[in-house]
């Protein structure tokens, strides 16, 4: 991902797309700047005070050792994770657990920032809704790391994932739950708004009798479908489906 890759140092002065991935990176560890790709005197003041917090060099460039502490919170989330001989549903609960860890969220604007273009192949904005982008990439990492199959092609889209779903026999409607340990841990809930139309999705940690434990990206505290990091949330089973894996 070009996100990882730091082509230059930077400093003050420099200008462009790095500076802005820069700029976001410094307002995610908490020091909050104008997201404008220009590395001015504000810039340069965040940087040094992020080197100094990091006991590294305080010169104002990010360099290498620089831009490796800034993005750490990603790099850390995209570690493989011994498998242990665990099940695909464990592995994606393992990497849900090992993302959320990392508090990923929006920053620079509603759908923009690192962590949702990590999840939505680099694209970002109002319409790049990452609810999906989020859950199916943990699935690929979990499937990436087992080395087997994806067990359902991955989409952005939740109607999409809910049909392919269907597809596949892997599709369990609200209305045919027998038993709620039919809903196994790493599997996938869907927000239902009409029979063909789901507006959220998230992956499930632990299914009991009257509610689930989640962990899901693009929501909040609230637990809306459009909001702004991964969250772990406990939800009821009322209006949700599921995609089972």
């Amino acid at each position: 991902m070009e996100d990882l890759v730091l082509n230059k140092n930077y400093k003050k002065g420099s200008k462009g797309n790095k500076v802005r991935l820069i700029q976001e990176w410094l307002c995610l560890h908490g020091f909050y700047i104008c997201i404008d790709s220009d590395f001015g005197p504000a810039t340069d003041s965040a940087v040094r005070q992020f080197q100094r917090k990091k006991r590294l060099k305080v010169d104002g460039i990010v360099g290498r050792k620089t831009f490796a502490k800034l993005i750490l919170p990603m790099t850390d989330a995209l570690r493989s994770i011994p498998s242990d001989k665990k099940s695909l549903g464990q592995m994606v609960v393992a990497y849900a657990k090992q993302h959320l860890k990392q508090h990923p969220r929006e920053m620079g604007g509603h759908n923009k920032g690192p962590w949702v273009r990590l999840y939505m192949n680099g694209k970002e904005g109002p319409k790049q809704l990452w609810c999906a982008g989020f859950a199916c990439f943990i699935l690929k990492q979990a499937c990436k790391n087992l080395g087997v199959p994806l067990p359902i092609k991955t989409s952005v889209s939740c109607d999409i994932f809910a049909k392919r779903a269907k597809k596949k026999g892997i599709f369990l409607k609200e209305s045919d739950i027998v038993n709620k340990e039919q809903i196994t841990p790493g599997s996938f809930f869907l927000t239902r708004r009409t029979s063909t139309d789901w507006v959220h999705t998230g992956i499930v940690i632990r299914a009991a009798d009257e509610v689930f434990h989640t962990i899901e990206g693009n929501t909040n505290d609230e637990g809306n479908h459009e909001g702004y990091e991964v969250c772990q949330r406990i939800r009821g089973y009322k209006n949700k489906d599921f995609i089972l894996i």
